[in-house]
């Protein structure tokens, strides 16, 4: 399931995971961004460790961050 709060920007939505695992979030951060590239490296200056660079065949991209902690979430652009 996922929940996604506004129609323009700044844009936010949540997945629920099914299964707790370790190093796994409970809930799913996503984030949208009209500079994906730019927002990505002011949160990796602010502490966030990047996981992956992933995109779908249509042209939609996202990049998967941690936080220092370890919690994952994404940062997306259309």
């Amino acid at each position: 399931m996922t929940v996604a709060l506004g129609a323009g920007r700044p844009m936010i939505a949540f997945q629920k995971v099914a299964d707790p695992t370790p190093g796994k979030n409970r809930i799913h951060l996503d984030l949208r961004a009209d500079d994906r590239t730019a927002e990505v490296e002011r949160l990796i200056a602010a502490g966030a460790t990047l996981v992956a660079e992933r995109s779908m065949g249509d042209g939609f991209a996202w990049t998967t961050l941690a936080d220092p902690d370890g919690n994952q979430f994404c940062v997306a652009s259309d």
